[in-house]
């Protein structure tokens, strides 16, 4: 492998290190970190950082770090260094780490790894970026630094959901920042550099008979990220040490002079031109003026729009609208970005249980609990996360849901609609070789439709994402209940008619037929999808579906765009593979309003509210986020004529492999709050009550790679599927009691329970490292719980089996597998809903085997995998009449 040599080039490094805590234990240990890591990388051994392009960051607030961090991201042109040593936390699944600073409390003030470092980072303009993370659950930062863009490598003080040094160590720094300073200050025999990969090598020999607190052995981690080449960080050797090349050193030489080429040349010309009338006041420029830390707005959204407006909240940082000062706030200095914006995203049911719960949320944020009763085991902190200050849901329908959920009385969150920033029809996907030749796609009915893909015409799968979980689905419903022959939607009070819910519901009604939104159901469409879908070239699942989605989904994904977990492909989609989009005709389009949300009691609401209003405006401005929208394949919104564009120069909607039509309408939501109630009172009225029984993996190897923060995620979500007509149960294997059992479980929660706490305290013990060293029986245990769903009352029972990897092969009994494949076929049907975390995934015959048999599915263990689970598990209790 090739070696990236930083050397002479512009270089910071970040030392950020925190030993002093207000409310958390001190780490003394710690205070001698940043002074051993600067004086080894500034030795002139090391021979990579100059004296000045280190920095020493001991942090109070989190404001301190952004600072520093965006200091180092915009002068940093070779390699950018950061570390980090200090108190980590992780919530109750493992997931989003957060780095404590000097004033954090349990759930605030922190400094998040994924929203606040890796975004700042991954916007730097360095060659190279590498990253040191010492602290407790320093391991968990490997999901979500493979969504970084930029080359950077990562290495993490230990595995993951573990703890690590206790800040008590002897003077000289931690255990593991004393092995850093030791590798790179004296070098590897044999070696003429030390490389990132040579640092994590030699530090997992020299922490071998380290242990963590848990009794672990003590293993650093690393991740490397859009990058073939090995960074050298530091060039100290043991054997004769080259002299460092001439054109290095006339580099570093001349870079100090290079910096301030601007001010030699100003001054050149003062010298040289004379005046010729009048007097000349000239202002050289000096060190730009420190920059007052921006005020920091958080944006939620549904997840399949959160690439978009990261993308338009990055570009609008950036902007003149952003950085130029405005009258009355001159402490702001030209350049100066006033408002930053942190975009997350959250399934439509969390959001709506945030609101629901917004005494606690606010509570929790100011670390003072709170909240009502009936709220109680909702942590909307956890999901759906920070206290937004603006929110964009898919439609004004969630929107109005999002109210009718906050309390009558008392709510400190007060929702603004402040208008659409962007549209995009709603379509139905009909597959390129089967185009309905007798509909119109641009103004077909929904009876026309269903028509066209029944038993007697196509004989195609309707898919929808779940109302409950998704914007689209949600719209989709209304569209199908109350647009059903074509016509505008009703007068408010036109409620929807049973029998037109109970017709649509049975054209889609199919265990696993529900998806969390439209980019994971097309994900699970795409040809090069596996066994996750079924999907094979031409035919399969995909040529025989339908799927209800977005124009914009649609279009990603038949130009071969990242969709849902599905990365980014080649190109477009072959024809055979593509969907044409058939517009049903009155279903109103997303109109993705901008919500502004109050906070009762915030010091700073006013300016707050000003900054949402200023974001609102540039989304709105035709040479501002409009075209960062229109470019992401959005329809922009009316112009001051009052007339809705149509698809623009750059929009990816003209191109005609998209298979949609630019020139179709879009249909302004008018549906009254109460018809949306109606429609979703329907939706639960057409469902049966169900049972589902989780059955979880909890041998050892769940502990490695991450694995197990998502498979507590998606057990979690599960959980919040679950209510008075969906039950559940909650089984591990193997059984602690009876190891060398593998036919044992152990039954954690029994099955027919309704209240999600027992289940969730399992979990959080799970979560905490309550697992078995021992080989995982997921046949014989999978047996025993097919056994029991079969015996269950009810006819929409499922299993959700949540594994690693099939242990129980060297010991299993003969006849196991039979057993357990005529059960599945013995009827009635009970679909297991499979969330494989081994490497195979999902691509095994045994998972595929076992997916058909059941009438189930599969899900691949990814960051986006407990939405997806949770997606399949609405769908749980939708069977009835003309399943297809």
């Amino acid at each position: 492998m090739s070696e990236y040599d930083a050397r002479g080039k512009v270089n910071r490094a970040l030392l950020i290190c925190v030993s002093d805590y207000q409310h958390l234990r001190p780490l003394p240990a710690v205070k001698d970190n940043a002074e051993e890591l600067e004086r080894v990388l500034v030795d002139p051994a090391t021979d990579l950082f100059t004296k000045g392009e280190v920095r020493i960051c001991r942090p109070q607030e989190p404001w301190e770090v952004e600072q520093a961090l965006d200091a180092v991201t915009a002068e940093a042109r070779g390699l950018l260094l950061v570390h980090f040593s200090g108190h980590g936390r992780v919530g109750s699944d493992g997931g989003n780490l957060q780095l404590m600073v000097g004033a954090s409390e349990a759930r605030h003030k922190t400094v998040s790894w994924q929203d606040l470092v890796l975004r700042y980072l991954d916007n730097a303009r360095a060659d190279r970026i590498v990253i040191i993370l010492e602290c407790c659950y320093s391991g968990n930062a490997g999901e979500a630094f493979h969504s970084s863009r930029k080359p950077m490598s990562l290495l993490m003080a230990a595995q993951p959901n573990r703890r690590v040094f206790s800040g008590d160590e002897p003077v000289g720094g931690s255990v593991f920042t004393r092995a850093v300073v030791r590798i790179l200050g004296r070098g590897i025999p044999g070696r003429r550099c030390v490389t990132f990969e040579d640092l994590v090598r030699t530090l997992r020999d020299e922490l071998a008979d380290e242990r963590t607190p848990m009794g672990d052995v003590w293993e650093p981690r690393s991740a490397q990220q859009n990058t073939t080449d090995d960074v050298v960080l530091s060039f100290a050797t043991s054997e004769p040490r080259p002299r460092t090349p001439l054109r290095i050193r006339l580099r570093r030489w001349l870079n100090p002079f290079l910096r301030h080429w601007v001010r030699l040349l100003l001054i050149l010309a003062i010298v040289l031109v004379p005046a010729t009338g009048g007097i000349v006041l000239l202002n050289l420029p000096g060190e730009p003026p420190a920059c007052r830390p921006a005020l920091e707005l958080r944006l939620l959204t549904a997840p399949e729009a959160e690439p978009a407006l990261r993308q338009a909240a990055f570009a609008y940082e950036m902007s003149a609208a952003n950085t130029r000062p405005l009258a009355g706030e001159g402490d702001y200095a030209d350049g100066c970005r006033r408002a930053q914006i942190t975009v997350y995203s959250a399934a439509k049911d969390q959001i709506d249980q945030g609101f629901a719960a917004a005494a606690r949320w606010q509570g929790e944020a100011r670390g003072s609990g709170g909240g009502a009763a009936g709220d109680k085991g909702t942590d909307p902190l956890y999901r759906p996360g920070p206290q937004p200050d603006l929110w964009i849901p898919e439609s004004s329908a969630d929107y109005d849901e999002a109210r009718r959920a906050l309390p009558a009385t008392g709510s400190p969150a007060a929702l603004r609609n402040t208008g659409p920033v962007a549209y995009t029809p709603l379509v139905v996907g009909i597959p390129t070789t089967k185009r309905l030749d007798d509909v119109e796609p641009d103004a077909a009915t929904w009876r026309e439709l269903l028509t066209g893909t029944d038993a007697d015409h196509r004989n195609l799968k309707l898919l929808r994402p779940s109302p409950v979980l998704s914007g689209t689905g949600l719209l989709h419903t209304i569209g199908l209940y109350l647009a059903h022959d074509g016509a505008a939607l009703g007068s408010a009070g036109t409620g929807p008619d049973p029998a037109v819910a109970d017709d649509a519901e049975s054209r889609l009604s199919a265990p696993g037929s529900q998806y969390a939104g439209s980019t994971e159901l097309l994900c699970s469409l795409r040809p090069d999808a596996g066994a996750d879908a079924g999907a094979t070239v031409g035919s399969g699942a995909a040529a025989r579906s339908a799927p209800l989605v977005s124009e914009k989904s649609l279009a990603d994904f038949n130009l071969g765009h990242a969709t849902g977990s599905c990365p980014a492909g080649s190109g477009p989609l072959p024809l055979r593979d593509r969907y044409a989009a058939y517009y049903p005709k009155n279903v109103p389009a997303l109109d993705h309003p901008l919500i502004r949300v109050a906070w009762r009691g915030a010091a700073d609401a006013t300016a707050r509210r000003a900054a949402v209003d200023r974001f609102g405006e540039w989304l709105r401005d035709p040479d501002g986020g409009q075209r960062i929208l229109v470019a992401q394949g959005y329809r922009g919104v009316p112009g001051k004529d009052g007339a809705l564009p149509q698809p623009a120069k750059g929009s990816p909607l003209l191109d005609s492999r998209t298979e949609t039509d630019p020139q179709a309408p879009v249909v302004p939501f008018t549906a009254d709050p109460d018809q949306v109630a109606e429609v979703l009172d329907g939706y639960a009225k057409a469902q049966k009550s169900s049972q589902l029984l989780i059955l979880m993996d909890t041998s050892t190897s769940m502990a490695d790679g991450g694995k197990l923060p998502v498979a507590a995620a998606a057990a979690g979500r599960a959980l919040e599927m679950v209510g008075a007509h969906h039950t559940y149960g909650l089984w591990t294997f193997p059984d602690p009691a009876h190891p060398d059992d593998p036919d044992a479980v152990r039954r954690a929660v029994p099955l027919g329970t309704a209240d999600p706490a027992p289940g969730r305290a399992a979990l959080a013990r799970i979560a905490g490292g309550e697992l078995v060293d021992h080989g995982a029986a997921m046949e014989e245990a999978l047996t025993a719980a097919v056994r029991t769903m079969k015996q269950a009352k009810g006819t929409n029972n499922a299993i959700v089996l949540i594994l690693d990897q099939d242990d129980g092969q060297p010991r299993r009994a003969a006849g196991v597998e039979k057993t357990l494949t005529e059960l599945l076929k013995d009827g009635p049907d009970v679909p297991v809903l499979t969330l494989s975390m081994g490497r195979s995934g999902c691509d095994t015959f045994a998972l595929q085997g076992l997916a058909g048999a059941s009438k189930g599915r599969c899900v691949t263990g990814s960051p986006g995998a407990p939405d997806q689970l949770a997606g399949f598990i609405a769908s749980i209790g939708t069977a009835a009449k003309g399943d297809k």
